[in-house]
């Protein structure tokens, strides 16, 4: 299965925690990164387009300043990221450049995937660097960014990136071996489960919420971010950054880690910004026939069908469309009417909304074309 996965693979995504190239005084372990760029580079000379998603900026700059415990007050955390992601970067680049190679840095934060424009310019940035000999190193513009700063310590910008790539793997590098089925008393995982063929809630029962002392990530996380994935039919390893040639041994087909399975089919560019990258401005609540028909029928969403609405948005927003029944989000959308119209549709029938409103722009509140299901268990 972990052949036939890998031989289909073009573009990696490889996403490595800040405690994989951070030491126990949170400066950066030249002699990790020194390999994880070596194999990263071997990758980008067999063919494949790698893009590297690493965390490490603040760790670095906490340690070059001599801070021991990661600071609460937000000032400080942006002044570390100021002052490692310089050192973090060039210590790539110093180990590209031996093979003619150069780390090229992005910076990027929650709205350049927000907005459609900056996303398509970010994805022709990517597809552009393929070109040259430059491999990305991606990681948060946490000097600048407020909520992004606590944002599950990369793990879902690599996700994020890995749909805006179409890249086929993403391989999350972290300080333990993937994901375990149990734990022992004294708090090491035990069982280590080789492949997960979908991520149901038994699999996320097994995920732990454990904060290590430089990193904001755990198991949740990283199990959020591999479901963005799969659910848009990419394919996802979970493995330990610090062991000898573990990107070698991915990318080669061995039983490194955890895979992840894909989804039984790749969603569209489009779809994966409109269901797995923007953050819904409201909700839109169904009722069960409702549900039936965009989930089972392949129908857009009609007024009809709603019963009820959460927040404030406008027409063109994306909303998250929930199954007033079951409370469970089936999938999202671009809404063609705001949350104040709405209020006065709801419920009623499509040839209504004229005499309602004054006039109908259209027929949908949510085109099929403009929606994207994400419910697991559809």
């Amino acid at each position: 299965m972990r052949s036939k996965i890998i031989s289909k693979v073009k573009k990696v995504v490889i996403k490595i925690g800040t405690n994989v190239i951070t030491d126990k005084n949170g400066l950066l372990d030249n002699a990790i990164i020194k390999q994880l760029a070596k194999q990263a580079l071997q990758l980008r000379l067999n063919g494949y387009y790698v893009a590297m998603v690493s965390s490490g900026a603040i760790g670095s700059g906490l340690g070059e300043l001599g801070i021991k415990t990661r600071p609460k007050t937000l000032p400080k955390l942006q002044a570390a990221a100021a002052v490692g992601q310089c050192k973090l970067t060039s210590l790539y680049d110093s180990h590209f450049t031996k093979q003619g190679y150069h780390a090229a840095q992005l910076l990027l934060t929650r709205s350049d995937f927000e907005d459609r424009n900056r996303y398509l310019n970010t994805s022709n940035t990517l597809n552009a660097l393929m070109q040259f000999k430059a491999i990305p190193i991606i990681n948060e513009n946490d000097t600048i960014s407020v909520d992004e700063i606590a944002f599950s310590d990369n793990d879902i910008l690599a996700a994020l990136v890995t749909n805006l790539m179409q890249a086929e793997l993403l391989v999350i590098l972290s300080s333990v071996d993937g994901l375990y089925a149990d734990f022992s008393s004294t708090g090491k995982g035990t069982n280590l489960i080789s492949r997960v063929d979908g991520i149901t809630n038994d699999i996320k029962k097994m995920a732990r919420h454990f904060k290590t002392k430089m990193g904001l990530g755990g198991m949740q996380s990283k199990l959020e971010a591999a479901n963005i994935a799969v659910q848009a039919g990419e394919s996802v390893v979970i493995a330990n950054g610090r062991k000898k040639d573990v990107l070698t041994n991915i990318l080669e087909g061995k039983d490194e880690g955890t895979l992840f399975l894909p989804a039984n089919s790749k969603m569209t560019g489009r779809k994966r910004w409109i269901g797995l990258t923007v953050k819904p401005k409201g909700l839109i609540c169904i009722d069960k026939g409702a549900r039936e028909a965009l989930a089972k029928n392949g129908k857009s969403l009609l007024t009809s069908g709603i019963v009820d609405l959460k927040g404030v948005f406008a027409s063109g927003d994306v909303v998250s469309i929930i199954c007033n029944d079951t409370n469970t989000e089936i999938g999202r959308g671009l809404t063609n009417y705001s949350s104040h119209e709405l209020a006065e549709l709801k419920g009623v029938k499509t040839s209504d909304i004229t005499k309602i409103l004054g006039y109908k722009t259209y027929n949908e509140v949510v085109h099929r074309n403009n929606m994207t299901i994400v419910d697991n268990n559809l």
